[in-house]
């Protein structure tokens, strides 16, 4: 049983790795409303295009995303988590892929794909919570 349980660990952890690479492959990508592929992202797409790239076929919206995940408590995010933010919207309305060290990468409209702290004022004040996937 311990062997089953290491072998699923080591897993997640590959797969959190190649998520989070991946994710970081696609910096300085533009901000494409609607946008899903490397001409152009927002941020949804982004995330769903990354996650594609495993062979994870995962919904379009950041709300729909935010529907199919499992809450992660705040002590137990990981890389590889999503993370979601209400901004435009009520609700999940802004997602992007958790790095560790209270970093994500997302697809920001005045940025592009990028990465940014939880702990920034805009995104700690619309921080809604993190989900996991997979």
């Amino acid at each position: 049983v311990r062997r089953f349980a290491d072998r699923i660990l080591h897993r997640s952890a590959a797969l959190a790795v190649n998520l989070t690479r991946n994710a970081l492959r696609f910096l300085g990508v533009p901000y494409a409303f609607g946008g899903t592929s490397s001409n152009g992202f927002d941020c949804s797409g982004d995330v769903q295009h990354v996650f594609a790239m495993l062979g994870y076929h995962i919904p379009r919206t950041a709300d729909a995303q935010y529907d199919v995940g499992k809450r992660v408590a705040g002590s137990a995010i990981a890389p590889g988590d999503l993370v979601f933010f209400q901004t435009y919207a009520s609700g999940a309305s802004h997602v992007g892929i958790y790095l560790g060290n209270d970093r994500f990468v997302h697809a920001s409209s005045s940025r592009g794909v990028t990465v940014s702290s939880l702990h920034e004022g805009y995104w700690s004040a619309r921080y809604l919570g993190a989900k996991r996937l997979i």
